[in-house]
């Protein structure tokens, strides 16, 4: 049997990279460290580098890597119960996140036009996947799914399987506001936010519109979200530089057992981001005085209904463009489906992916 993990990470690419070379900067008492995925080159760089890392900034993290595909029957199973790591995070996603700045394809287009949850499936499946695996074989593990938790986390919750949270997208927004205002206190500013609530900080000033976040600051409601963080800007790349940095703290203090205040999307798979706090083992909704989970719940779920994807008792619909989109090329996609047919959706989602990345974009 292997040594214990305190930290897993599953996946190679940019996103993954960026939470293990943070973890090598910001851990404070000691720590191992997993990196696992296909690529071997790839995961002998990021053992090296990171560790180099920790060396650097003086940090007792330590980091060793595993090849191995997890897409292998029992493979990840295999992978957990070796090391049965406090903190899984899981980061590997057959959908890169750059396709929200590619343009020129049908699939990409339709991306654009419908929104992200386009892609829901692909980010579904693998994390459903681990998320099984947790389950049967160390189900004390706190499970973070990297891959569109503001609704994969839905997704993965109602095939009743575990999932603490997510890393990114409200987490993006809320440590950017704060570091506009200076302020480094933990829960001081709050926020409620969808992922299509980042867009117009995306976009250059004088053309930045559409729906904005709930943001209080000292437990009142800041009411000019626009004009308060007018000198904030994301790139419309993926942010990782932001979003895989955002659930660092949390995943050190999870494995070490200590408190954190903060926010991510997805936490026990509700929809779009909250603020939470993290103590006795216990992730939990951390909301400003006056509100309620169901208020909150509600305005964030009502993106999906507007436009995107939802899910109720453990059916899956599209709705608004994303909905005449995905009908315009595949009636049969476009009529949603159960969560347990996920395996066989993700196939069908895939030949249609192919078939319009194919084709130019109108």
């Amino acid at each position: 049997m292997a040594d214990k993990a305190d930290i897993m990470v599953l996946g190679t690419g940019s996103f993954a990279a960026r939470i293990v070379f943070d973890l090598a900067a910001a851990a404070a008492r000691p720590v191992t460290i997993v990196v696992a995925g296909r690529n071997t080159e790839r995961l002998a760089w990021l053992r090296s580098a990171a560790n180099a890392r920790a060396v650097i900034f003086g940090r007792p993290a330590s980091f060793i890597s595993r090849t191995v595909d997890l897409l292998a029957p029992d493979a990840a199973a295999e992978l957990i119960a070796a090391y049965r790591p406090s903190v899984l995070v899981q980061a590997a996603s057959s959908q890169p996140a750059s396709v929200i700045s590619t343009q020129g394809d049908a699939w990409s287009q339709l991306v654009a036009e419908g929104g992200l949850s386009a892609t829901a499936v692909f980010q579904a499946r693998l994390s459903a996947r681990i998320a099984r695996a947790v389950k049967a074989v160390h189900p004390q593990c706190q499970f973070i799914n990297c891959c569109f938790p503001d609704v994969a986390n839905s997704m993965i919750a109602a095939c009743d399987l575990p999932i603490a949270c997510g890393v990114g997208n409200i987490a993006i927004l809320s440590n950017a506001f704060a570091g506009e205002l200076g302020r480094r206190d933990p829960g001081a500013l709050q926020m409620i936010a969808h992922y299509q609530t980042i867009q117009p900080w995306r976009q250059p000033v004088a053309a930045r519109k559409g729906p904005v976040p709930r943001v209080w600051l000292d437990g009142k409601e800041i009411l000019d979200v626009l004009g308060t963080f007018v000198g904030v800007r994301i790139t419309p790349e993926p942010a990782v530089e932001i979003s895989g940095a955002s659930g660092v703290p949390l995943m050190l203090a999870m494995a070490e057992g200590s408190e954190w205040r903060g926010h991510v999307p997805g936490p026990r798979g509700l929809p779009g981001g909250y603020p939470v706090a993290y103590r006795r083992g216990d992730l939990a909704l951390d909301l400003p005085p006056g509100l309620t989970e169901s208020n909150v719940v509600a305005w964030n779920a009502a993106f999906e209904e507007k436009n995107g994807l939802v899910i109720d008792g453990g059916k899956v619909r599209y709705t608004g463009v994303l909905h005449d989109r995905l009908r315009a090329a595949s009636p049969v996609l476009a009529e949603g489906f159960d969560v347990r047919d996920l395996e066989a959706v993700y196939e069908e989602m895939t030949r249609l992916r192919a078939t319009l990345q194919a084709r130019k974009a109108r």
